[in-house]
């Protein structure tokens, strides 16, 4: 898309700048048109997602993890300051609450709105640590939500979160983070029954899908996932075990998850709340799949149920319920008439409501109104 003639500066927070699996943050960033996105961060990640342009502040030098420090105990670093000053934006946007903390000092200092994004674990497993750790997450929120002109929540559920931990709902709104709608692919044999995509962590209820996949007899469906995590080699030994026909890639680029996803007959997203508390917002590979035709079977957590609707664009059961994930992937791979139609609606839903474009034409309004009204303030 074409970007307006000299669009106002808006600068991308993130501390850590910028993981591999954050394709959500870039992508969002990447589409806007009317306003123009420069990335800063306080230390920059190698990744498939890093960029020789972006403006990293510390380096590795003694006296740079010393500033890092301070900022992270303080809030405060002179020489973050001296870059979002040479930058001069119109409104700093930052992602996750804890990194809104990390610049909200600056940027108030400076006079520069401030955009935060809460997206999951932020307002969910962080703020709920135990003793200390959790009782500073919680200052930190209840700061940064104080200093911010808007806070983004990505799922109704998530908006509730930011709320109930001291968000004024006057400053609260929710977006969904699109995705790009690609063309619908060539219709070729699938070689995948099942896909499941993400971190190989707790909250991504992956221990719930292998061991509901077990439960799958006598025709074992042919299972690929992607992803890495801390829960990989039990995970691996648990699917020999019961002997399921899986196949585990580790992490991907995203041009091969969507190549895999392409080749899949569903998507399985089984997250549920995990044991510290992490929840999810509204997991991105829900979307990419369903924007590529694919019905999902998942579970009735967090913002889940704004992307996938019941007996429509795919099947939800409850978080943990083993039996009725089994139920739901074995519907859909008996019968071809359902699953396509599910994945017909899907691919409408997220053209309605999740289409990359459309969603960060929204996002750019708010950005305008919240301008507006820190001139007014």
């Amino acid at each position: 898309m074409t970007r307006t003639e000299n669009p106002p500066r808006v600068v991308i927070w993130r501390s850590h700048l910028l993981p591999g699996s954050e394709t959500f943050i870039r992508n969002q960033a990447d589409a806007l048109t009317t306003w123009h996105p420069s990335y800063l961060g306080a230390v920059k990640v190698t990744s498939p997602l890093s960029r020789d342009t972006d403006v990293i502040a510390f380096g590795d030098s003694a006296r740079d993890r010393r500033d890092l420090l301070a900022l992270k105990a303080t809030g405060r670093a002179p020489r973050l300051t001296r870059l979002l000053r040479r930058l001069r934006p119109a409104l700093v946007h930052a992602h996750f609450g804890g990194d809104g903390w990390l610049i909200s000092r600056i940027a108030t200092d400076l006079g520069i709105p401030l955009v935060i994004t809460v997206h999951g674990q932020d307002v969910t497993r962080q703020p709920a640590l135990p003793g200390l750790r959790g009782a500073r997450q919680r200052r930190h929120l209840r700061v940064a939500f104080d200093r911010a002109t808007l806070v983004v929540a990505v799922s109704e559920f998530i908006r509730d979160r930011a709320v109930a931990l001291g968000a004024d709902p006057a400053k609260v709104r929710v977006h969904h983070t699109g995705v790009p709608v690609p063309p619908l692919p060539a219709a070729t044999p699938p070689v995948w029954d099942v896909a499941f995509v993400g971190r190989l962590v707790e909250k991504k209820g992956v221990d719930d899908l292998v061991e509901a996949l077990g439960l799958l007899r006598p025709r074992r469906p042919r299972v690929l996932f992607v992803g890495s995590g801390p829960l990989e080699a039990p995970l691996r030994a648990r699917a020999a075990q019961l002997d399921l026909d899986a196949t585990f890639l580790g992490a991907q680029p995203p041009e091969a998850v969507t190549r895999h996803l392409a080749e899949s007959k569903l998507l399985a997203a089984p997250s549920k709340t995990a044991a510290d508390g992490d929840c999810e917002g509204l997991p991105t590979t829900i979307l990419e799949a369903a924007s590529l035709g694919l019905p999902v079977v998942a579970t009735h957590h967090s913002g889940i149920p704004e992307a996938v609707v019941h007996g429509e664009s795919g099947l939800l059961g409850a978080e943990g319920d083993r039996a009725a994930l089994a139920g739901n992937i074995a519907r859909l791979l008996a019968d071809d008439d359902l699953r396509q139609r599910l994945g017909r609606e899907a691919r409408r839903h997220v053209e309605d409501r999740f289409d990359l474009h459309k969603q960060t034409r929204r996002l750019e309004k708010l950005y305008d109104d919240a301008a507006e009204r820190a001139a007014l303030a």
